[in-house]
């Protein structure tokens, strides 16, 4: 069948909606980064993502426009502010990319994973190729320049080892057996996710108008750094080294770059990414301490991303995705 016979699904509609408003808010950011930054090697890098994000929105419009539907606001030119004092150093808004990125590249997987037609499994695999490639720049970038921080190492067995009782679930007269390396991956990932939610909240906070928007910025640092403290208290139980923080890469300015509704999006937006990375850590974590921190999180960030949702549509910030159809209304009117 070809595949301007397929009509795109809810699921292939609703991707390519998200990826839409998600990477122009992050396009948005990375404008006013690729402005302040003096260093040309990492601002090479920023006009890179630029210039390959505004092809793949091209893309994405065409996408949406054929199947009649209207293509989302998202975050335009109007959302940056020119001319405002720089807020981070160059070295955060390298870290920035590469995390960024890496969100990036599980937006494009799951927009592939919900694709049926070959135009769009198509598109999803030349943006995970782009996104890769950015990926593998960054990483470079933050090793050359003695940026990247590591995960622990571990020590080889002699032999494969077997599970041989209930205390590799939970402690054993109070003790806790040592983290596994799936379990360590994942500490370590979430941790670092953590610090740069918290970073952003701070250098976000001081610029915010909107008092309402300050209040909510806050208290997503406050969250973060209280998540922070729990899973880096689990690393330092194992005497294991923990990620290091950004807050000094934040400087004094109090001058917005961006209005009120990026800063609040964008704050919204790594609470809610960090839901399903904490999904997969629970699903490979096997050890009861672990596994409570994570649920703790979790719901947390359920109440944190309501306040948020509340904040979000009182503004009137908070762009409609597109709905199924509802039946009962149409009979209603018909």
């Amino acid at each position: 069948m070809d595949k301007n016979d397929l009509k795109l699904t809810s699921a292939e509609i609703g991707t390519l909606w998200s990826e839409y408003v998600n990477g122009s808010a992050i396009n948005i950011v990375n404008k006013y980064m690729s402005s302040i930054i003096e260093d040309q090697q990492i601002k090479m890098l920023f006009d890179e993502a630029i210039q390959i994000f505004e092809g793949q929105k091209r893309q994405i419009e065409t996408f949406i426009r054929n199947e009649g539907f209207p293509v989302p606001i998202g975050f335009t030119e109007t959302d940056l502010i020119g001319g405002a004092k720089r807020l981070f150093s160059d070295i955060f808004c390298l870290h920035y990319l590469h995390i960024m990125t890496s969100h990036g590249l599980l937006g494009h997987i799951s927009g592939l994973q919900a694709s049926t037609r070959k135009d769009l499994r198509e598109f999803y695999d030349a943006c995970d190729n782009e996104g890769k490639m950015l990926y593998h720049k960054t990483t470079d970038l933050l090793l050359e320049k003695g940026h990247f921080q590591r995960d622990p190492y571990i020590y080889p067995e002699g032999n494969p080892q077997f599970v041989s009782g209930q205390q590799f679930l939970s402690s054993f007269f109070g003790k806790n057996r040592p983290l596994s390396a799936m379990e360590l991956v994942n500490l370590t990932f979430n941790i670092k996710k953590k610090i740069t939610a918290k970073t952003l909240s701070i250098g976000f906070s001081q610029v915010a108008r909107s008092t309402e928007v300050r209040k909510f910025l806050k208290h997503a640092q406050k969250t973060s750094d209280q998540q922070i403290q729990s899973l880096s208290t689990i690393l330092h139980d194992d005497s294991l080294p923990i990620p290091m923080s950004w807050e000094s890469e934040i400087t004094t300015s109090q001058e917005s770059p961006f209005s009120d509704k990026l800063l609040l999006y964008h704050i919204g937006f790594l609470f809610q990414t960090s839901q399903a990375y904490h999904g997969a850590s629970i699903a490979t974590a096997m050890r009861t301490d672990l596994l409570m921190a994570y649920e703790k999180i979790i719901f947390k960030n359920i109440m944190v991303t309501k306040e948020w949702f509340n904040l979000m549509t009182k503004n009137k910030w908070f762009e409609q995705p597109p709905l199924a159809p509802d039946r009962q209304n149409i009979a209603r009117n018909r």
